[in-house]
C-alpha cells in the first residue's frame, strides 16, 4: 500500500502529476559495415549501416507509478532507460523529467572501473547531483547493504558481475532518487542478495511519489510490483496498460 503524502505541483496534468513525459522519440545507431580492404581502396568510403532502435515513441507516466517495459531482445527496451536517464541523446523528440531527479540502475553503466568500489560511492552519488556531505552519511549504509566486503576497497575491475551488481543496487537503492530507473539488476545477484534487493525495491516503491521504471524478461517480476506495463517491439509500442491486459497478450505473442 503507497503511503500518502503531500502533493508536489511538478508537471501537472489533468490534476495528475506527471514525471516523465516522452514525445515521439527517435534514436539510431549508426555502424560501419565491415568491406574487403580492396573494396576500401575502390570505393574510399565505407558504408554507414543504421540501425533505427526507437521509432517514434511517446507515452507519459505518472508520479508515483511502476511501470514496466516488456519486449522481446532487441525491441528497443534498454535504449528506451538509457535516453530517459540522458545517457543517449534523441535523434528527434523529446523527454521532459519535470524537475524530477533521475537515477538508473543497470549492469555495465555508471562505474569507474579503475576507481575502487568504495570511491565510486562518490562518483555515482555525485553523478545523481549529491553533494559529497550527503554521501558520507550514506557510505556505511551502502556499503553494509552492498555486502561484498574487502572488495569495496578494491577497483571495479576485479569485481564478478554479482558483486558489481550488489554496490550498483545498493547506491541506487540507499541514495534515493525521484525516478528509478531498473534494467534487469534484480535478476542477477546470489539467492540471498535477490530476496534482500527485491524486498528493498518493495518498500522503495511504497512512497507514494517514487516513480519506477522496470525493463525485465521476469513477468512474474513485472505482474507483481508493476501498475502499468508497456510493450515494445521494433523500436514501436505495441500495447500500453494493467498488467492483467498486456502481459497475457504479450504471452501468446512470444509462442509464435
Amino acid at each position: 500500500m503507497k503511503k500518502a503524502k503531500d502533493k508536489k505541483i511538478v508537471g501537472k496534468k489533468d490534476d495528475k502529476n506527471i514525471a516523465v513525459t516522452v514525445s515521439n522519440l527517435h534514436i539510431k545507431y549508426r555502424g560501419i559495415t565491415k568491406t574487403s580492404i580492396r573494396a576500401s581502396w575502390r570505393h574510399m568510403t565505407d558504408k554507414v549501416e543504421v540501425f533505427e532502435a526507437l521509432k517514434g515513441v511517446s507515452f507519459e507516466i505518472e508520479e508515483g507509478k511502476i511501470l514496466g517495459i516488456v519486449g522481446k531482445n532487441g525491441s528497443g527496451k534498454s535504449t528506451m532507460l538509457r535516453a530517459i536517464a540522458g545517457i543517449f541523446s534523441p535523434d528527434k523528440g523529446k523527454i521532459d523529467l519535470h524537475g524530477h531527479s533521475i537515477s538508473l540502475l543497470s549492469i555495465g553503466v555508471g562505474f569507474n572501473k579503475k576507481l575502487t568500489g568504495r570511491e565510486n560511492i562518490y562518483l555515482s552519488g555525485m553523478l545523481l547531483g549529491f553533494s559529497e556531505e550527503e554521501i558520507a552519511k550514506k557510505e556505511r549504509e551502502i556499503i553494509e547493504f552492498a555486502d561484498i566486503g574487502k572488495f569495496i576497497y578494491k577497483p571495479v575491475r576485479t569485481y564478478s558481475s554479482g558483486m558489481y551488481s550488489k554496490l550498483a543496487f545498493a547506491i541506487t537503492a540507499i541514495l534515493e532518487t525521484d525516478i528509478m530507473l531498473i534494467d534487469e539488476v534484480l535478476s542477477v545477484g546470489d539467492a540471498k542478495f535477490k530476496e534482500k534487493s527485491y524486498n528493498k525495491m518493495k518498500e522503495l516503491i511504497s512512497d507514494e511519489h517514487r516513480t519506477v521504471i522496470i525493463v525485465s524478461h521476469s513477468l512474474g517480476t513485472i505482474r507483481e510490483l508493476c501498475d502499468e506495463v508497456l510493450w515494445l517491439n521494433d523500436g514501436k509500442i505495441m500495447m500500453k496498460g494493467s498488467a492483467e491486459e498486456i502481459l497475457p497478450k504479450y504471452e501468446e505473442f512470444m509462442k509464435n
